[in-house]
């Protein structure tokens, strides 16, 4: 072959791997876009079949953002409601009320997770002489709930904070119907009079402190009890005893 036609012809493997490419972008132009996606979904759909772990991890860090923006988001409601919360100048304070650390709890008397959580929060607090513990009354459950919290509320404006608590105690611990002659009869169990905290219960005053907090609670946030408030942290809730001890750790390290 003449010197000439060969420095003018392409080595073969080049001109092969062009006719290839080209051959690729027609069958590219010529494939519907549709069918190309459902070849696509295809093989997402046989790969995670045959690797099926990967969802779950894709699960779990989507679940951990979500409770991280979750988080993110109760740390600012804190920090912007927090006179509400440690300062309202009507909800019951007990524990050590110069303590490092402040605990709010939203309850309710007829919720049986705040039950559960009474007895941690009790453990918790004389075991811990440090801790500063308010009580939100916080009735979400029906009428026999906003009755006890009335009564509760009713036994603290008239008698103090310490009446209060002994009532509270017995209310989170009550399993019958909160009538009338129920809470009587809990009153006289205390040398409370009855019928000056039964009158009280139906107040303007009583009402304006559940109003207040129910206001509180939705600016919160909270739709179900116990919700904590532990300072900086709000925990949804029930809370076992142990991790309590670790988020007051964290919170008195911060």
């Amino acid at each position: 072959m003449p010197s000439f036609i060969k420095q003018n012809i392409l080595p073969f493997s080049f001109l092969a791997l062009l006719v290839v490419s080209l051959i690729g972008v027609m069958t590219a132009r010529l494939i519907n876009p549709a069918d190309r996606t459902e070849a696509l979904h295809a093989e997402i759909r046989a790969y995670l079949l045959a690797n099926p772990e990967v969802i779950f991890e894709a699960v779990a860090i989507a679940r951990e953002r979500e409770a991280e923006a979750q988080t993110n988001q109760d740390a600012d409601l804190v920090a912007s409601l927090r006179e509400e919360l440690f300062e309202d100048g009507y909800s019951y304070v007990g524990g050590n009320p110069e303590g490092d650390i402040t605990i709010v709890e939203f309850l309710d008397y007829r919720c049986g997770y705040c039950r559960r959580a009474f007895e941690e929060v009790e453990t918790l607090l004389s075991e811990d002489e440090n801790i500063r513990f308010i009580i939100k009354e916080y009735p979400i459950l029906g009428d026999a709930s906003l009755l006890s919290s009335q009564f509760a509320i009713a036994v603290k404006q008239l008698y103090g904070a310490e009446a209060y608590k002994d009532v509270h105690n017995t209310l989170m611990a009550f399993s019958a119907d909160p009538t009338p002659e129920a809470l009587a009869q809990i009153a006289l169990s205390y040398e409370l009079d009855p019928k000056a905290v039964i009158a009280q219960m139906m107040s303007d005053e009583v009402q304006m402190e559940i109003d207040r907090t129910r206001e509180l609670g939705a600016k919160m946030k909270v739709s179900g009890t116990p919700t904590f408030v532990i300072e900086n942290a709000m925990v949804r809730g029930y809370v076992p005893l142990d991790d309590m001890r670790s988020i007051v750790a964290e919170q008195r390290e911060k």
